[in-house]
């Protein structure tokens, strides 16, 4: 009992003051993520200590690890203890500072939305009694140690900085530049030296204050999920209007005050069942949060996510932040950021604080979903023609077509080359009909205000051809949910979006911006400079003012993120 006590102070004073305890023989610490001056020299074990460390290199297996197949780290590893073969992480049998650091942050890796159990969070106390107890004397133990140390450590470096799962597995087209680090040096030079282990990995986490939000969101929701006494409300077969009976409304105020809805203070008489008041608007902030319809009608829908235990919601926070680690860390200018299950964009300074948003419909879950990537916006154009994806002739054009030749000519459509030569804008031709369903033409829809694209569209080039733009169709913004498009995303306010984009573009004023979406032509406008752009996916999100909002699963990205995130290292032999 007296070695674990001090196995937990030693964690303590080394995670919350950065220093150590004398006996350590660290020499003294700067108390920020520096290397220490002082630092005793690593230790160089015996031979046959050496020959150990060496065949576990070769093998790239440690038998005492959770998951000990570490060949994905085998090169890093290697190149860690290249150098002689010492041991870092401990001194005179002892483990170091900067070890007590690391394993603490290992055993805490749930903080930060990660797996404790990857980085043999559980294991860490019995390793580091077994040293305490035999010091020293037993060498093949502090081979073991070091060697686990290593690669938990590299593991979750690796998952902080970069993610757990590669996003090319679920995002074929989300592939940014991200900076990587040398591991091995890394950790040799910045972490197993460090005057403070959590202020140098500090650098490598993600710099944006979303993230850093969602870190204190997941901190709140994990005590939550602790404190959290399950009363789930009876789903109500015909919803309840504001105004009338409830009988279930003490139990409702307990759980909208429970998650921050409705104020602590608030007064809900016992025996009440009158669904008025604060409770009320308490439920219409709730919905508000979970991206519900807002009018305070209590459905069934709101009920089963009032009902929604805080481990999911836990849940979806960590798969919020690992998609913050899969960004670059240098956006490289102020970015516009879709956010696919929230229905929202957003536009940021050169500070990551949000100067615009507006609603947005994407893709349709089940058939065009929009694909999540990033790329740049190089031009706007005013009055576009709508080019009418290949898709959409076949399946829907050319059906209407076929029963209405003069379609095209009602809806303001054309036929065209690829070259851009007008075939017709007519009655369409059984010749012309049969080159369409070969392929051999395109179908484009004229500019003006029933245009599919409105007028004015915002290109990022991509692969998807996908791109932001107005819509005629404004009725469908009104909506709760909103995955109504053809893959392409559809703004609500193009003329503030326009401006935004074009505020680097010398003569663009507001005035001009609407001189243009009146001039009745096609004009393009290559921007100033390119703008990030960047189409995610987070069913969890915690803007400016920390209240965190949760959204549907539409596309199901969350249920696939979860299975490759809990397999990521378990699925390892």
């Amino acid at each position: 009992m007296r070695i674990k006590i001090a196995f937990w102070l030693g964690l303590y004073l080394a995670l919350h003051l950065g220093v150590a305890s004398c006996s350590r023989g660290t020499g003294s610490t700067n108390g920020a993520g520096a290397p220490l001056s002082g630092q005793a020299a690593p230790e160089t074990p015996s031979a046959s200590a050496q020959q150990e460390l060496a065949a576990v290199l070769k093998s790239a297996r440690h038998a005492d690890l959770q998951w000990p197949d570490f060949s994905d780290y085998s090169k890093w590893v290697n190149k860690f203890y290249e150098q002689g073969r010492r041991l870092e992480w401990s001194r005179g049998g002892k483990p170091t500072q900067q070890a007590l650091e690391m394993i603490g942050l290992l055993v805490n890796a749930e903080k930060k939305g990660l797996d404790s159990k990857d980085y043999d969070g559980e294991h860490w106390p019995a390793r580091v009694e077994g040293l305490e107890a035999s010091g020293a004397r037993d060498e093949s133990a502090l081979v073991k140690f070091d060697v686990a140390l290593t690669v938990s450590a590299m593991r979750y470096i690796s998952d902080l900085h970069l993610g757990k799962v590669d996003p090319k597995t679920l995002h074929r087209d989300f592939d940014p530049e991200r900076h990587k680090y040398d591991l091995a040096e890394f950790l040799r030079q910045q972490i197993a030296v460090a005057g403070s282990v959590k202020e140098a990995l500090a650098g490598i986490e993600p710099p944006f204050p979303g993230y850093r939000r969602t870190l204190g969101a997941l901190q709140k929701y994990l005590q939550m999920e602790k404190e959290e006494v399950p009363e789930p409300l009876t789903l109500v077969k015909k919803p309840v209007e504001p105004g009338q009976d409830y009988d279930e409304l003490g139990k409702l105020a307990r759980r909208l005050k429970f998650l921050g809805d409705l104020p602590a203070e608030a007064n809900v008489l016992p025996g009440s069942q009158k669904y008025t008041g604060e409770v009320v608007e308490a439920v219409k902030s709730f919905q508000a949060r979970h991206g519900l319809e807002t009018g305070g009608k209590l459905g069934p829908q709101t009920i089963a996510e009032l009902n929604r235990p805080m481990s999911a919601r836990v849940e979806q926070l960590r798969l919020t932040l690992e998609r913050w680690r899969w960004l670059p860390h240098d956006l490289g200018g102020p970015p516009i950021v879709v956010n696919i299950p929230e229905f929202l964009l957003r536009a940021y300074n050169e500070k990551y604080e949000m100067v615009l948003s507006m609603p947005v419909i994407v893709g349709k879950a089940m058939r065009t979903q929009t694909p999540v990537f990033m790329e740049e916006m190089k031009y706007v154009v005013f009055w576009p023609y709508w080019n009418v994806p290949p898709s959409i002739l076949r399946n829907e054009i050319v059906p209407k077509i076929e029963k209405d030749p003069a379609y095209l000519q009602k809806n303001n459509y054309e036929v065209a080359t690829y070259s851009g030569q007008v075939v017709t804008d007519g009655i369409v031709s059984e010749e012309v009909l049969a080159q369409l369903r070969a392929g051999k033409l395109m179908v484009r829809q004229k500019p003006g205000p029933k245009n599919a694209l409105g007028l004015i569209k915002f290109i990022f080039p991509n692969d998807n051809n996908v791109y932001l733009h107005s819509t005629p169709s404004q009725g469908l913004f009104a909506k709760s949910r909103r995955d109504f498009s053809h893959g392409c995303i559809r703004v609500e306010d193009p003329a503030a979006l326009a401006e935004w984009v074009l505020r680097n573009n010398p003569g663009w004023t507001k005035e001009r911006i609407a001189a243009a979406f009146k001039t009745e032509k096609e004009q393009q406008v290559n921007l100033a400079r390119p703008i990030p752009v960047l189409i995610v996916y987070g069913t969890a999100v915690v803007p400016e003012d920390g209240k965190a909002r949760f959204f549907e699963d539409i596309y199901g990205f969350d249920r696939q993120l979860e299975k490759l995130f809990s397999q990521a290292y378990g699925s390892r032999k």
